[in-house]
């Protein structure tokens, strides 16, 4: 049966309590991940492309250690993130929003990429030939398809298997 008193004197329980207050306040908070606009210098990880100068939904990967990786390509940010060997804490993924950005010049318009309605195999090019054109809706996703063909997906749906890094290079002969 329970007498009521506590096996532990009271001023030993509050000294507890503050450790851990103290330490609880002591445990760093992450801010969540904020997209960086793109600069004219901004360029892509994997290929050194000035960002600025292509067409299609770019991306933007925040690791925890501080490092921001640019791609020209909503492809080659899945080739990266798809990776088995792939073992950087992530605090952010960003894309674009094509309903909303331009095409030709895609500026701002920062989604978070993993909340990403995607269309693959349409007929609409990003820097690197086929891309995986990017939305915040869903609708969004559906009417693009729709007009420029493809197939819509959830950013967890993409597997490695879709992701072709090759890019224009099958298209282009002379290579």
């Amino acid at each position: 049966m329970y007498s009521g008193k506590h096996p532990f004197p009271k001023p030993f329980r509050i000294a507890v309590w503050l450790l851990l207050a103290f330490i609880a306040g002591c445990v760093k908070q992450e801010a969540p991940a904020q997209p960086r606009a793109l600069e004219a210098g901004t360029v892509c990880a994997l290929d050194g492309m000035m960002l600025v100068e292509y067409p299609g939904p770019k991306a933007q990967i925040h690791y925890a250690d501080g490092e921001v990786l640019y791609f020209c390509d909503t492809v080659e940010m899945f080739s990266l993130l798809l990776r088995p060997e792939q073992h950087k804490r992530v605090r952010g993924v960003f894309t674009q929003d094509m309903a909303s950005a331009d095409w030709r010049s895609p500026r701002g318009h920062w989604i978070d990429a993993r909340k990403a309605f995607y269309v693959a195999g349409s007929r609409r090019h990003g820097s690197m030939g086929p891309t995986f054109a990017a939305f915040s809706r869903k609708q969004d996703a559906e009417a693009f398809a729709e007009k420029y063909g493809g197939k819509v997906l959830r950013f967890d749906e993409v597997d490695i298997t879709m992701v072709d890094l090759r890019g224009g290079v099958r298209r282009d002969r002379t290579m």
